[in-house]
């Protein structure tokens, strides 16, 4: 094969179809948007309007509530913490805190603090200090001889 021989997989780069060229196009004069009104023209935002009906998106109810002040964690998994662990990325012997695990990039930011989760396997006897943690997340750090501090009001 050489850089010559190259091409696309048919069909993957159709050719645009060119409107407004002549009337042997089959798409000359108005383009193929009729005569007249709104969506003839340039700047149409007919999203969600339905000829005048009462709209889907009105129709329904409102449900739930979003919470304002609502805190927003980052999130890590045992598996995330074994696995750089194992890159020598994080000391083992050393605590674990929010900062020790932005700095080693197992995240990018705190946000509202770091909340642990139990998705994967922990091997290592980690001391971890983070701001909440999962029940799973808590029995699989003891079990494998480590040790989970809460601040006290996540307790």
């Amino acid at each position: 094969m050489k850089l010559h021989e190259i091409r696309d997989n048919e069909g993957a780069n159709p050719t645009k179809k060119r409107v407004a060229r002549g009337p042997g196009s089959g798409k000359g004069k108005t383009a193929g948007r009729g005569i007249k009104g709104q969506k003839s023209r340039s700047g149409v935002a007919l999203n969600g309007y339905e000829g005048g009906q009462m709209p889907l998106y009105r129709r329904l109810p409102k449900r739930g509530f979003t919470k304002p002040n609502a805190l927003k964690f980052a999130v890590i998994n045992l598996g995330q913490l074994q696995s750089f662990v194992d890159a020598g990325k994080l000391d083992a012997k050393a605590d674990v805190t929010e900062d020790a695990l932005v700095a080693a990039g197992v995240v990018r930011r705190k946000l509202d603090g770091v909340r642990l989760l139990g998705k994967g396997e922990l091997k290592a006897k980690l001391n971890i200090t983070v701001t909440g943690a999962s029940k799973s997340a808590v029995e699989a750090v003891e079990k494998a001889g480590g040790k989970v501090t809460l601040p006290a009001a996540a307790e």
